[in-house]
């Protein structure tokens, strides 16, 4: 009996003993299978961290290689549009400079255009005044041969008194009073379509004749400053050798007055041509013997002349 009782003391504790060593073994292993998957994980994360870094490594150096090509490009397009800006700023520059050179010669071809023109207006004017001098003094030499002729019959004895009809003689000219309210230039081409011109006034004696039949309301004759302001010229290109102009005339009132006309008193005054006178005096000279469409002297009369 107390072989079994010992037995039972001796083997409780030889049966903790091995418990404890095992719960110690046990534990130790699960410490180090946990240490070891512990471990693992950490080299797992370890490994899987550095295949990221590995990777972001990568990606940073193809970014980095991908932003440095980005950054070459731009650069490059950068200098294209810098080289382009410089091109485009040079062609603008060169469009300027061509402008201003055009304008240059535009203003300096204006000018030449001018020049050329008022040149061809001079000529032109020349040519014109030229024409009317040549036919002036053409006009002139006919009256002349016609005057010479006339005091050649005279010499002979023949009567040189002829004037056509409605014509008034005096001092071997005819003279036609004609009325009609005309301007100046109208009442020129009246008397040119009757064969004369409007009167050219050279003696006191030939105003007087005028101013006994002239209209007391004034009438055109034949003087003007149309050609050259201030100098005044007959119809018949002869020089004033004469001149009965009213006290203050010729004024050219208003910078308009280029014509003249003779008072009812017969005193001449400038007026504008464009100015409608109820009478008009024409004059050519007296024919001798008697033509088939000329009469001898009649009394005054008038004969309306429509105005072209």
């Amino acid at each position: 009996m107390e072989e079994n009782l010992y037995s039972g003391f001796s083997e409780l504790p030889r049966k903790r003993c091995c418990g404890w060593r095992t719960q110690l073994l046990l534990v130790g292993l699960v410490t180090a299978s946990l240490w070891a998957a512990l471990l693992s994980l950490l080299l797992l994360w370890h490994w899987d961290t550095l295949q990221n870094l590995k990777q972001l490594e990568e990606t940073a150096a193809q970014n980095v290689s991908q932003i440095s090509k980005d950054l070459q490009r731009y650069q490059h397009i950068k200098m294209d549009q810098k080289s382009q800006a410089a091109q485009i700023l040079q062609n603008m520059e060169e469009l300027q400079a061509e402008q201003k050179r055009m304008k240059s010669q535009d203003s300096e071809l204006s000018w030449n255009l001018d020049g050329l023109l008022a040149d061809l207006n001079n000529l032109k004017s020349q040519g014109l005044n030229q024409r009317r001098e040549a036919s002036d003094m053409l006009e002139r030499l006919k009256e002349e041969v016609a005057r010479l002729r006339i005091e050649l019959k005279l010499s002979q004895g023949t009567t040189c008194k002829m004037c056509p009809k409605m014509w008034v003689y005096f001092q071997q000219k005819c003279y036609y009073f004609g009325e009609g309210a005309k301007k100046w230039l109208h009442a020129q081409y009246a008397c040119e379509a009757m064969g004369g011109r409007l009167v050219s006034i050279h003696s006191r004696e030939e105003q007087d004749f005028l101013i006994k039949r002239a209209d007391w309301k004034g009438s055109w004759i034949g003087l003007q400053d149309l050609d050259r302001e201030g100098q005044f010229t007959w119809m018949d290109g002869s020089p004033v050798s004469y001149s009965n102009w009213y006290p203050g005339e010729p004024n050219n009132q208003d910078q308009g007055e280029n014509c003249v006309m003779m008072r009812g008193s017969g005193q001449w005054n400038d007026a504008a041509c464009q100015s409608r006178l109820d009478a008009w005096v024409c004059e050519q000279l007296a024919t001798c013997g008697l033509p088939a469409t000329l009469v001898p002297v009649e009394p005054l009369g008038t004969a309306p002349s429509p105005e072209p």
